[in-house]
């Protein structure tokens, strides 16, 4: 997709609406807004993520090929194609079954090297790196629950719930120390 953005201040929204990508105008704070939102407050975090001292350089090529997946999953938001499970128009979603099994997998090889937990953890603590990662975690998880809102197809959701797990699974990861590191939660009188 070629895009050639030549104006960025436009006044178009000043009202409290926006252009969707199929030139629809929408309030800012409709459901599909909402969730375009989301998941792009979620490439931006991974790209704070990024500029952090001390990430993996495995994991930064990954986050990288993540934001890309973003910006796909962003593009359909931004066309309404994803909203009650339609389809953009090539009949295709661009969030598909091959982009789960890659997360899918990518979460099977980081767990591998990882000590079994026994406790729920504390996010933050080893890294500023890691602490981030958590943030973009629970981003996702927004961004997953905007999705539900708006019928989003079963591999978009497949997606994002597999990627709010890999992030946690990389934020173990790159903690200095791992297992050392993890501060875990101790259940006070009566909760558990």
């Amino acid at each position: 997709m070629n895009v050639q953005l030549n104006r960025i201040v436009t006044r178009g929204g000043d009202a409290g609406e926006t252009d969707r990508g199929d030139g629809a105008r929408v309030r800012k704070d409709a459901p599909l807004i909402e969730a375009g939102g989301e998941v792009d407050a979620l490439c931006a975090g991974l790209g704070l993520a990024l500029s952090l001292d001390g990430t993996p350089a495995d994991q930064a090529k990954l986050l990288r090929e993540i934001q890309n997946d973003l910006f796909d999953l962003g593009a359909e938001l931004a066309t309404g194609a994803v909203e009650g499970a339609a389809r953009p128009l090539d009949g295709r979603a661009s969030i598909d079954d091959s982009y789960v099994a890659r997360l899918d997998q990518a979460c099977a090889d980081m767990n591998a090297d990882l000590a079994p937990l026994d406790s729920f953890l504390l996010p933050g603590g080893g890294s500023p790196y890691s602490a981030q990662l958590q943030v973009c975690r629970t981003t996702c998880r927004r961004a997953e629950r905007r999705l539900v809102a708006i019928d989003a197809p079963g591999p978009t959701l497949a997606y994002l719930n597999r990627l709010s797990d890999l992030l946690f699974i990389m934020a173990r990861a790159a903690e200095p120390g791992s297992a050392a590191a993890e501060r875990t939660w101790v259940a006070r009188r009566g909760v558990r």
